[in-house]
Order: structure tokens, then sequence, then C-alpha cells
């Protein structure tokens, strides 16, 4: 399928770019205006842009239906800082029902029932119900147009981070990412969350650099059992491994007995074990088994 944006409705274009780019993180902002009122208000399309200085950068878009503004970009005209609150799965349905576009002047913390925290540096409060807080200044706010669906990127600076102890590693140095149920925006009404369950580990490409795909062997390359995720694995090592002589394994020493007088077979079912090595992150002894018909 394929879809010309230029084509579509400004509703059209927002849901087939929120169904498919994502899991956005929600940056839930509380932002206070000159007269003193406040209101909290999630948003998608929200990243950290910077580590230094530390930049976050959300945007309140134009209201689709009638192109009208967001209050939290009101606000934030009026008084440039904002509290970003990281979501987790504890307050998703609190953090939606605050999403309604209730009245300006009403305070979205007494609606949804969260609680105010006065922050230390600036004006507007915190969620004490949120594990994460980012107090932050305001540098820049950039229009991306004048029509409704428009974007509007709001520019921010880090000053102080609040790190509820809870979600800390068991040295309290470090935020556990285990401990911290993270939700994530999709399309439609569609979020998901962060557990344990569905957390991995990937080892970054290490600094001699990784030999690449195009150096691996043929037959490993064109297999008919590793997928793209296997061949990134075998080519994130900065040499080609060569045979351990030491390495003993029991199910290698079965295959070859079993399929001695069927290599091609001999070469599917190693790529088989193999495959099973590397989907438990066991790389090196995936590499030898490999290596095996060698």
């Amino acid at each position: 399928m394929q879809l010309d944006l230029n084509t579509l409705t400004p509703a059209q274009k927002q849901q087939w770019l929120q169904h498919a780019i994502g899991p956005r993180p929600i940056c839930f902002a509380s932002t206070i205006n000159k007269a003193g009122e406040v209101n909290l208000s999630p948003f998608s399309f929200f990243n950290m842009f910077s580590a230094n200085p530390p930049i976050l950068v959300f945007s309140p878009s134009r209201r689709v239906r009638d192109n009208s503004s967001k209050h939290t970009l009101e606000n934030i005209l009026e008084v440039p800082e904002v509290v970003i609150n990281v979501v987790d799965y504890d307050m998703v349905q609190q953090m939606s029902l605050s999403s309604c576009e209730y009245p300006k002047g009403t305070n979205e913390f007494i609606k949804a029932g969260f609680t105010e925290l006065k922050s230390t540096l600036i004006q507007p409060p915190r969620v004490k119900e949120s594990k994460v807080q980012l107090e932050c200044r305001v540098l820049e706010t950039k229009p991306l147009g004048m029509e409704g669906g428009a974007g509007c990127l709001v520019i921010c600076e880090v000053l102080r981070m609040h790190v509820a102890d809870s979600i800390l590693n068991d040295q309290g140095t470090m935020i556990d990412q285990q401990k911290l149920e993270l939700t994530a925006r999709l399309g439609g009404n569609w979020y998901c969350k962060v557990t344990a369950a569905n957390l991995f580990e990937l080892e970054k490409p290490n600094t001699q650099l990784g030999i690449g795909v195009d150096a691996l062997p043929e037959p490993i390359r064109n297999s008919r059992v590793l997928t793209g995720n296997n061949l990134g694995q075998l080519a994130n090592v900065h040499e080609l491994p060569t045979v351990d002589p030491a390495y003993e394994d029991e199910r290698l020493k079965s295959i070859f007995q079993y399929y001695a007088i069927t290599p091609d077979e001999m070469e599917l079912e190693l790529h088989r074990y193999a495959k099973e090595l590397l989907d438990q992150q066991k790389v090196q002894e995936a590499w030898q088994i490999l290596l095996a018909l060698n």
C-alpha cells in the first residue's frame, strides 16, 4: 500500500502516522499562567534530544477539529516553565482522564485526582504520583504551521530531576528499568507498557566495529534458518571467529553422527541449533556451531 500524505485529510494523516510511529513516550506537562491557573495535560509528540545541555522537546499540536491551540501552549507563552512528569502504568487511567478538553482555567490535577507538589526551581507544580519529575525552563517555542494539526515545538532545558527511591537499583545509583513500568502511546486508543517480561538487553556494537553482515561466510549470510536479527548478532564481532579446538558440545557431536551422510541436512540442523543459541544471546557458542563445518 502506498499513501501520498498530501491527498489525506489532517485527521487521516494523524491516524496513519500515530499508528505507525510508536511507541511514543508521554510528556505529562504541568504549566501555569500569569494568573496562577494550573494546567496538566499529556502529549505523546515528545522525546529527549540532548544530554549536555539536557534538552527535551514536546509538541502541543493545534486541534484538528477547530484549529485552536492547547491551554498548555498558551500557559508556556505567558510563563516559560514546565514540569514534565513521566507516566508509568500506575497512573495511566488518571493521565488519560486529564486529557479531556475541560474549559480554560480548570485544574486537571483536581479533575484527574492527582496531587500537586511544589516545585523547587520553577512555578508549575509537580505531579506527586509520577515517579520521575523534570523541572524545565522553556528555551524556545517553534510553530510548525498555523493549520489544524500543526505542531509547535516546545524546547525545554531540564534544570532539576526528581526520582522516586522505589525505582532505583539496589545500589541506589540509577533507575532500575525493570521497576519503572513506563507507559507509551500508540495509535487510536492503544497504549503499551514496559514490564520485566517484555524487556530485553541488546549488546551495543563494540568500539572496535563489527565486521558487518557482508563479511559473514556465504553459507551463513544466505542461511534459510537464521534471521536478520541473528545475522546482526553474528556480525557484531570485531573479527571473524575461528574454531576453538577445546570447544565441546554433546548436541553438536550428535548432529555430526546422525547427519554424517547428508551434508545439506547437517548444515540445516547446525543452523537451527545456532539460532537457538543466538536467541539465548549465546553468540560465541553459536559461532562455534556454525564454524563446525569448516
